[in-house]
């Protein structure tokens, strides 16, 4: 099988990849830091993938999207996983900061989804799984501008889900609830709320597998988004969370 990772060098897809590595699959690797996407093929290779193909470039560039899915070999997956956690304070003062960190999380994602879901259905379908956050699922106070992109890519998503879903195709939106990542080093991880790429990336691979919609991992986080989205608006923009 043919898969193909978009921010590959992210920690959550690279334990997609030891994942898929270890099944002997065929991996096609994109990413913006070359030398990363280097020893990320190499683990891969020794894990035991049949094959690993590395591309660097500007991953949130349009046209080296565009270029990318066009020059692309066969596939059968595809997982969407780049991303940037937006500073909100420097968003609200700093327009051009705000507009590339929407076209990073929502606008390039959403492209690639776009071009790979009609590149498979063109081959003969596929799955496109592309992540999301729990962020999406209502506007809070602390991530605002993060999470109104993660809100669009989620219902981008849902609309290319119903599209591709009679053209042999299915769309898996990933929402992830908190990640022990580097992009979260800043953040003291305590407590059950916390989960690990490894597991992360399991939840993925079986949502995969499963042909699921949408999966919130760990599972639990429904649950959470339930109760958030329920809270009345004139309680919840009072509470700074």
């Amino acid at each position: 099988m043919n898969i193909i990772i978009v921010g590959a060098t992210s920690a959550v897809a690279q334990a997609a990849i030891r994942i898929w590595a270890a099944a002997q699959h065929s991996l096609v690797l994109y990413g913006r830091n070359a030398s990363e996407l280097k020893k990320i093929a190499a683990d891969a290779r020794v894990r035991g993938a049949v094959e690993v193909t590395v591309h660097a470039g500007d991953i949130a560039s349009t046209s080296y999207a565009q270029a990318a899915v066009a020059a692309l070999g066969s596939a059968n997956i595809a997982l969407i996983a780049h991303g940037s956690l937006t500073k909100s304070d420097r968003a609200d003062t700093d327009p051009v900061y705000l507009a590339d960190e929407i076209n990073v999380n929502f606008t390039s994602a959403a492209i690639w989804a776009q071009l790979l879901c009609n590149y498979m259905a063109a081959s003969g379908g596929g799955s496109v799984a592309v992540i999301s956050s729990v962020a999406g699922d209502r506007g809070r106070y602390s991530n605002h501008a993060y999470g109104a992109a993660k809100a669009g890519l989620s219902a981008y998503c849902s609309g290319l889900r119903a599209r591709m879903s009679h053209l042999g195709v299915n769309v898996l939106t990933v929402k992830p609830g908190f990640i022990d990542t580097p992009m979260m080093s800043h953040v003291a991880k305590k407590g059950a709320l916390w989960a690990t790429p490894e597991q992360i990336a399991q939840g993925i691979v079986n949502g995969i597998e499963r042909k699921r919609n949408v999966v919130y991992l760990p599972k639990f986080w429904w649950l959470i988004l339930l109760a958030v989205k329920h809270v009345p608006e004139t309680l919840f923009k009072r509470l700074k969370f």
